[in-house]
């Protein structure tokens, strides 16, 4: 939008609200204040003004302020300009394609909004705001109370209800701002119907503005942060630690949907350190989906032995398949469709999405719980689902839209490399301590909140390695239940003594020439332990064996072939023997 008969001029004084004494060509002139709000703030003596002189023979005063310089940034002040610009700018594609209307002051029931716009079937009504508050780069609205304001977004809660689409929309009247947030300093209720608007499906968007002497006009989306401004302050810290800091892991060198997934699911109960070699041989096994969809389960649980929780590789071949049956074989590129994958939760999608689309997705797992509850001193417990559900939306609203993976993966490195469980955190060296409510208050070993997992129940078992001159005796685990489809070494319930050792080797048709004594072992599962005593023994020829389900396999054909889980691991030391 132009303006005409711009002239510039020097602040003096300001006699009430609504007027100010303004030199314009070295004589002092009354200028009309339209927008009362930041005066007091913007308006000190020397500073320069934009003034428009109005035509109208019936006002009393000659010039309306239009603008106003704060140091290098420029801002509008003409109250009426909001709407006028959002008009213009809708009515020239800016927001809405194919657009057969936009009708200015639209009466609906007992309601009236700013704009009425109808584009195809889409009716949709759009309250304006202006906004001239900021700080930092921070800008906020309303500058004053405002029941007005409050009344105007539950009008459009009822509107959205009636099945009309609709928008609040602010208007930055500057340029290079970072994000628009609600004053609660000033208004705290209308923070709040801000938020219950959202939740009843009204649009809040932000836009800030090019801003010239004598013109204005919408410019670019500003990021909306109705949640946590202190959140959205660490966001660009964060980012370009984790450029400067960020760990070389093999995933990252390409981080494709396929390789992104599987070094997640892998990550899952594991560490990284311990990862990177199974990720290596996994993907030089099975380097895509097809590859996946088609092994064999045995090849599969082959090449995850060793890090355990065995339903995880399960369930990608699951989805593995789903893709090829519904993605003709190409990783989903929706965040929907790959929750929806088998074995796929939220913090996988998240991660999937983010890291190779770069969809502003959350990535929430526990380096980040325990990161943002530090930050906002968080006492909730992290284990119940709706703190988790609720920190995932507040990391949502701040991730950057040009640093989505950066932000995401910053956070999860902040939180293995510095700010780490216990009671040691590196923050001396945290690049958002400043923000950090915990290290503020100096309880940041205390936090995050976690409550103690229910203890886990404790099973004897006794572990026999069978073995002759060549071979030892394997079997394999049931379908269903624990460790499924494994492969073991034969092994009972209990303690047995060297006694009953001779005893069950017997009662399966083996014939024991020495009995050797192994080390005790403790293997922890999710929700039991077993606390194993290990028996290695000697016999005749293990082919007299009665059992029907014990295998003879040789160390070679095991360690190439037959997938044996960790937990007896312990005992893999004696096929070196």
């Amino acid at each position: 939008m132009k303006y005409e008969r711009i002239e510039t001029g020097t602040f003096l004084e300001r006699p009430n609200r609504f007027i100010a004494y303004v030199e314009l060509h070295g004589k002092q002139e009354t200028v009309h204040v339209k927008n009362t709000g930041r005066c007091a703030e913007l308006l000190k003596v020397g500073t320069k003004v934009y003034v428009q002189e109005n035509e109208s023979e019936k006002r009393r005063t000659k010039w309306d302020l239009i603008a106003v310089q704060k140091e290098s940034r420029l801002i509008n002040m003409d109250s009426q300009i909001p709407n006028k610009v959002v008009k213009e700018w809708i009515e020239a594609g800016g927001m809405f394609e194919d657009v057969t209307l936009v009708q200015p002051e639209k009466t609906y029931k007992n309601s009236r909004f700013d704009l009425y716009v109808e584009t195809g079937k889409r009716k949709i009504f759009i309250e304006v705001k202006g906004v001239t508050l900021e700080e930092n780069g921070v800008c906020r609205f309303p500058d004053a109370p405002s029941e007005r304001a409050v009344k105007h977004v539950r009008e459009l809660c009822e509107a959205k209800k009636e099945g009309y689409e609709t928008y609040i929309f602010f208007v930055v009247q500057m340029q290079g701002v970072r994000y628009f947030t609600p004053n609660t300093d000033t208004h705290p209720a209308f923070a709040e119907a801000l938020k219950e608007a959202v939740q009843k499906g009204v649009h809040v968007v932000a836009y800030d503005c090019k801003v010239g002497t004598d013109c204005i006009e919408i410019r670019k989306k500003v990021p909306v942060i109705l949640e946590c401004p202190r959140l959205k302050e660490t966001v660009d810290p964060i980012v370009s630690w984790y450029r400067k800091n960020k760990r070389k892991l093999p995933w990252r060198e390409q981080a494709d949907a396929y390789r992104v997934w599987v070094s997640e699911i892998m990550l899952q109960q594991t560490r990284v350190e311990a990862v990177k070699p199974y990720y290596e041989r996994f993907l030089k096994a099975l380097p895509n989906v097809k590859a996946l969809a088609e092994a064999e389960e045995e090849k599969l649980l082959k090449l995850w032995e060793g890090l355990g929780y065995y339903n995880r590789v399960r369930n990608m071949q699951i989805a593995a398949r789903q893709i090829m049956e519904k993605h003709d074989g190409e990783f989903p590129r929706d965040f929907e469709e790959i929750a929806a994958l088998k074995g796929i939760g939220s913090y996988t999608a998240g991660a999937v999405s983010s890291f190779a689309y770069g969809i502003p997705k959350p990535a929430v797992d526990g380096n980040v719980l325990r990161v943002v509850s530090r930050i906002l001193a968080n006492e909730e417990d992290i284990m119940k689902a709706g703190v988790r559900k609720r920190i995932e939306q507040l990391v949502e609203e701040v991730i950057p839209e040009d640093a989505v993976s950066d932000f995401n993966q910053g956070l999860i490195e902040l939180g293995a490399l510095i700010c780490i469980p216990g009671k040691e955190p590196k923050c001396a060296i945290c690049p958002v301590k400043e923000w950090c409510l915990a290290f503020e208050q100096g309880k940041q070993d205390l936090l995050p909140v976690r409550q103690k997992a229910k203890g886990r129940k404790g099973e004897k078992r006794t572990v026999f390695v069978f073995r002759d001159t060549d071979a030892v005796a394997i079997r394999k685990r049931p379908d269903k239940g624990l460790l499924a489809g494994l492969y073991e070494f034969p092994n009972v319930e209990g303690h047995l003594g060297r006694k009953e050792v001779i005893a069950y080797s017997q009662s399966v048709g083996l014939s024991p020439i020495r009995v050797k004594k192994l080390q005790d072992a403790k293997h922890i599962f999710s929700h039991v332990e077993w606390h194993m005593k290990g028996y290695e023994i000697l016999v005749d020829e293990l082919e007299k064996n009665t059992g029907s389900d014990m295998i003879f396999a040789k160390r070679k054909e095991i360690d190439a072939k037959y997938p044996i889980p960790s937990a007896f691991e312990a005992y893999r030391c004696a096929l070196e023997g």
